[in-house]
């Protein structure tokens, strides 16, 4: 899985990701954002020193997904994964496990615990997170659930698939 830094010009393309997956707005029961609301939240979350946007491409190089993650957030140590998407066409293929597989093998070395919230009802959510090694943590319900991954022995080595690409 290859890992770009979103920057704001790439707005559009995590639109149209947003476009891929109504799904996951239509859980939360919500529209999928227009364009100028996603380069609204993008603007807004790239003021953020802590916080982390991706676009996901798979090893062929197709936009497949986006990975929304935060630093040292709830608290020193922590990452907390705000959104991980992957278009609906693309789901079910072990994409979301490779993503979470390269994010944690290039970890910030101080990092002990990885955060991911479930948002509404979403049991297949919790399963997957489930299936990785996450156990329930918070019951933030009906909004959302918690999950938390410790990570007591961590490989300080980077997964030998993995790239980041820029832009």
């Amino acid at each position: 899985m290859n890992f770009t830094p979103l920057a704001l010009h790439h707005a559009p393309l995590l639109h149209m990701l947003y476009a891929a997956a109504p799904g996951y707005f239509a859980l939360l029961g919500s529209r999928v954002p227009s364009l100028s609301e996603v380069e609204r939240d993008v603007e807004i979350a790239l003021l953020d020193p802590r916080r982390r946007l991706e676009l996901l491409h798979d090893p062929h190089g197709e936009l497949v997904g986006s990975l929304d993650y935060k630093l040292d957030y709830p608290q020193a140590g922590d990452l907390t994964i705000n959104l991980l998407l992957i278009r609906e066409d693309r789901q079910s293929q072990g994409l979301g496990e490779a993503v979470m597989r390269g994010l944690e093998g290039r970890l910030p070395a101080n990092t002990e615990r990885v955060l991911a919230s479930v948002l509404g009802d979403n049991p297949r959510g919790a399963r997957f997170w489930e299936r990785l090694g996450y156990t329930f943590t918070v019951d933030a319900r009906p909004v959302m659930t918690w999950y938390a991954k410790p990570l007591h022995t961590r490989l300080h080595e980077p997964d030998p698939g993995l790239s980041v690409a820029s832009d």
